[in-house]
């Protein structure tokens, strides 16, 4: 098969589909793998390594010009003009905030497999796991430089020192990223307290922290109680396939304290804040009224090196598996694959994302 590595073109998005040692591996199996010339410079990894694994570099239109794309994020809408009817596409894709690239996929005929709803039997969603570990992580570091007076926050230092209390964080939902949030946010001497729905991984967290993480069940006044203490915020709901619930409203963030902060992983499902907007990287945060929000929607594009090779970690055996067998024997094959399947022969495949956008055609 023809695999395809484009550039990614979203503000400073400097991740890149797959590594030189995936290429190697696509191309000992027989496969053709083109890749756009710079591709892998923002992830330090320059076109020489790629054709030293067997890769051609290309332009961008024989980058898209191929049967299998691979990518990290949505194409934008100057991207729009290479999809097809003959292109599977496999990147992160978050359909259910963005009509406007549901439509464009709808209408070009393209099979979109989405990272993020590749889910296993159990409930595990591995291609998703990498970059939420990331994205939890960053959320921490964010918000702990967002509250040094320095950077408009509330002169806090999370630790604290002897005599000094530490800074109060909260973290909404216990899944993927609310758990690589909690660990940094633990390590760095935080008052945490987290909320999730399930009280199993509630327990989870209980067992992990020796009872030294508050555990509550989430409810709306449960996070009002939580809000109105908390220095740093950090938000990380996810329902997969649908847009995320707003679990925060406005009128709390107003109540809260001068120069708290609020980081939502969620963003790119919609958010879980009601007052959440997408941020780029140039321009991450925005106030309201006491607050500062960061919403960046693709927060491990700011570690590039770290994230594309924990990408193409978990990315690479799916990736193998499509180009060997093709889509549709893939997805017979792999039931974990074939819950990605959001978009195809002009149709919405996944009733959630249907149920989002009832006038576009669903099988």
């Amino acid at each position: 098969m023809l695999i395809g590595i484009p550039k990614e073109t979203k503000n400073q998005e400097d991740r890149v589909a797959i590594t030189p040692a995936g290429v190697h591996q696509l191309v000992s199996q027989g496969h053709d793998v083109v890749v756009e010339q710079g591709a892998g410079a923002g992830s330090r990894i320059p076109d020489e390594e790629y054709v030293e694994a067997g890769a051609r570099m290309v332009s961008v239109e024989e980058a898209w010009g191929v049967e299998l794309v691979l990518k990290v994020k949505e194409p934008i809408p100057s991207e729009y003009g290479y999809l097809r009817s003959d292109l599977v596409l496999f990147t992160y894709l978050h359909l259910a905030a963005s009509e406007e690239l549901t439509r464009a996929l709808v209408e070009a005929g393209t099979t979109a497999i989405a990272y993020e709803n590749v889910e296993t039997d159990d409930g595990a969603l591995p291609l998703l796991a990498p970059m939420s570990e990331v994205a939890g992580r960053m959320a921490a570091l964010v918000g702990s430089h967002l509250l040094l007076a320095t950077s408009g926050g509330r002169g806090l230092l999370v630790p604290g020192i002897p005599g000094v209390r530490p800074a109060v964080a909260t973290v909404i939902g216990a899944g993927n990223a609310g758990s690589n949030a909690l660990s940094q946010l633990v390590g760095l001497g935080a008052d945490v307290t987290v909320l999730d729905l399930s009280i199993d991984a509630l327990r989870r967290v209980d067992d992990q922290y020796g009872g030294r993480v508050r555990t509550v069940v989430s409810s709306p006044y449960e996070i009002e109680k939580c809000l109105l203490r908390s220095d740093l915020v950090i938000g990380a709901v996810l329902v997969p396939g649908r847009k995320a619930p707003k679990v925060v409203p406005h009128e709390l963030v107003e109540r809260m304290m001068d120069g708290s902060v609020l980081v939502d992983i969620a963003v790119d499902q919609g958010g879980c804040f009601e007052d959440t907007r997408a941020t780029s990287h140039d321009d991450p945060t925005f106030t309201v009224g006491p607050a500062t929000f960061y919403c960046v929607a693709n927060m491990p594009g700011a570690v590039p090196v770290t994230s594309t090779y924990g990408l193409t970690n978990a990315t690479l055996p799916f990736a193998l598996q499509l180009a060997h067998s093709g889509w549709q024997t893939a997805c017979q094959e792999n039931t974990a694959l074939s819950r990605g399947v959001l978009v195809s022969g002009g149709k919405i495949q996944h009733s959630a994302i249907a149920a989002e956008f009832p006038d576009l055609p669903a099988a």
